[in-house]
């Protein structure tokens, strides 16, 4: 008859032992979370150029990220970074900050595997976008121009529209 209060006393002994563990585990895992989190944070921090609020932006601005969102974002990625290999980044690449024809022609046409960007090449086919209008065009390129880092003249719905007559088939 001994034994039965020694067991109960031992199991609860246990079961406290294991509780207390389970908690200490828990909290520390926590702290784990919360660390990484802080570094997930810190990084997207310092990887993204400082947001403009909307109001603040030109309205070929504001327009050229609606187009961006809609036709762009999926290959190129929010933070315009691409997918290494597939799809090229839009921030500081020659196709976006250089002649302005090849990045209209690059939009309207699309573009084939194996696309060279700054000594890159990427497998994915780019689709052409002729089907938007010279303003959703214009908009987006400039959009991409001035953003992700970039800075460069905006491209015009005149220069959308003169690209095309250029380069009919």
């Amino acid at each position: 008859m001994q034994k039965e209060p020694y067991l109960k006393h031992t199991i609860t002994i246990f079961l406290l032992g294991l509780a207390v563990i389970v908690l200490l585990n828990s909290c520390n895992s926590s702290k784990k979370e919360d660390k990484a989190s802080s570094e997930t944070e810190i990084q997207t921090l310092t990887k993204s150029p400082p947001k403009v609020p909307e109001a603040d932006l030109p309205r070929y601005m504001a327009e050229g990220k609606k187009v961006y969102k809609q036709v762009c974002l999926t290959c190129h990625q929010a933070n315009g970074g691409g997918v290494s290999g597939l799809n090229p980044p839009l921030a500081q690449s020659d196709n976006v900050l250089g002649d302005k024809n090849r990045m209209l022609e690059i939009i309207i046409k699309g573009s084939e595997a194996g696309l060279e960007d700054n000594r890159s090449e990427y497998a994915n086919v780019m689709q052409g976008f002729g089907m938007l209008g010279d303003e959703e065009i214009a908009n987006v390129a400039s959009y991409i121009r001035n953003s992700f880092g970039n800075k460069a003249e905006p491209i015009t719905v005149e220069e959308v529209t003169s690209f095309r007559s250029a380069n009919k088939k």
